[in-house]
């Protein structure tokens, strides 16, 4: 059958197409910029009819609907990464919180550690041939084209034809909703401080010509990239993209000309920002869109030479843990691909994982370099894989040291108010004077 017959046979409104679900289904929306607001806010209008709907997601955008307290008993939230509309879900226990590594997501799929009955997810309308674009998210979406039960794609004309492996057929579609709204976007972040400012610089002495970076989205990122404009040929091998890297790589300096693998080429696995991100990204072909389990893995980040990966955290102790993810017990966000990159750099040669966070919360009143971790506060990133730390105050490099030389160095970058503090909170606890 012709692509254009089935494309017609399989288009839905979006109230018939999230008929399919039923209780006790395990609904996965699109990630991040990819979730379909109108396909999610159709089920949830179905609730009382639903009992026990499980939603397993990544990162949000939306409004999670799914999540507010009436919902409760009708969609379970099940995530690895919470966010501003998700948090109060698992906080009150109706929704739950579980841990993995972003590049073992679509494996969890594909080998049924996780239920995938219904797939919900945003696609550009097809070319001549019948293929879509998965656009800004491919990440484990393409995985759940194929492992899915039932696929519904919202067809929307603003989603962007992206290169790499992000094309999936009208066939593997099996309902099909037309819509042109706009896509979700990821706001811009808070002015850059002279506190951000300072973790900048820090962080950019450590990056020289011809590395290739990993780094977020956030005020800290957008202060690393401004004090790059100094720099050469820059590669880019990142778990996601957004708009602070889009003025270094028309101005040349990101390139990709020495990177190892996929020279030329900026790798991601999904992009998420303003709309002008969007529009640069679309036909693009500097881009090369790929699977979680490929940009993540850390052997394939491993191989490439000079790979410097910048992540960030909450609290680091005094023998180098580093929690990114929660505030105490209760969880705050996700692992999210810091290990992945953490270990991968580590591994490549003259790699350097770096560990960033301002020195204090609270309006200076609480320190971020702690003697020890909070009881119940989970390990993102083991001492073992921490290498440099980074704050407004220095950077240090936590690699071959002693216990105390590593101590020593992280108050050396902590808030002045508190470096005595943390001297003798460590003599008290290890009984030896730094």
């Amino acid at each position: 059958m012709d692509w254009r017959e089935t494309y017609k046979k399989r288009l839905r409104t979006a109230d018939e197409a999230v008929k399919v679900v039923q209780s006790g289904d395990f609904v996965i929306p699109g990630h991040a910029a990819s979730e379909s607001e109108l396909l999610v806010n159709a089920l949830v209008k179905r609730y009382q009819e639903l009992e026990n709907v499980t939603i397993i997601q990544g990162v949000s955008l939306g409004s999670s609907p799914y999540c507010q307290p009436e919902m409760e008993d009708h969609f379970i939230l099940r995530s690895i990464f919470l966010g501003a509309n998700t948090r109060k879900s698992v906080w009150d226990n109706r929704g739950t919180f579980f841990t993995l590594m972003f590049h073992e997501f679509p494996r969890a799929f594909r080998e049924g550690h996780l239920k995938s009955d219904v797939f919900l997810t945003m696609v550009s309308p097809p070319d001549e041939h019948g293929y879509c674009s998965l656009g800004m998210s491919v990440d484990h979406s393409k995985e759940l084209v194929k492992c899915a039960k039932t696929v519904i794609a919202e067809v929307n004309p603003n989603v962007p034809r992206t290169y790499g492996d992000t094309l999936v057929h009208v066939n593997d579609l099996d309902y099909i909703v037309e819509n042109d709204s706009p896509i979700l976007e990821l706001t811009r972040f808070a002015a850059m401080n002279e506190v951000t400012q300072a973790i900048g610089r820090n962080v950019a002495a450590l990056i020289q010509d011809g590395d290739t970076l990993q780094m977020g989205a956030g005020t800290i990122p957008d202060a690393i990239l401004y004090y790059l404009k100094d720099k050469k040929d820059l590669g880019i091998h990142t778990e996601m993209f957004s708009d602070g890297l889009i003025e270094l790589i028309e101005a040349g300096i990101v390139n990709g000309s020495r990177k190892t693998l996929n020279p030329g080429k900026i790798v991601v696995t999904f992009a998420q920002g303003t709309k002008k991100v969007y529009e640069y990204i679309h036909n693009n072909p500097v881009f090369e869109f790929r699977a979680v389990d490929y940009v993540n893995n850390p052997c394939i980040i491993a191989q490439h030479d000079n790979m410097v990966a910048i992540n960030s955290a909450l609290e680091v102790d005094l023998s180098g843990q580093v929690c990114a993810e929660a505030i105490g017990p209760q969880q705050y966000s996700g692992i999210g691909g810091q290990l992945d990159f953490i270990r991968g750099a580590g591994a490549s040669k003259n790699g350097r994982p770096i560990i960033v966070l301002q020195s204090s919360a609270k309006n200076g009143t609480v320190s971020r370099i702690s003697c020890q971790l909070k009881p119940g506060t989970p390990v993102t990133t083991t001492r073992n894989d921490v290498r440099w730390v980074v704050t407004e105050y220095g950077a240090v490099n936590l690699y071959c040291k002693s216990d105390s030389e590593r101590a020593a160095a992280l108050i050396g970058i902590a808030h002045p108010n508190f470096r005595e503090q943390l001297k003798r909170e460590y003599r008290a606890i290890y009984g030896r004077t730094l």
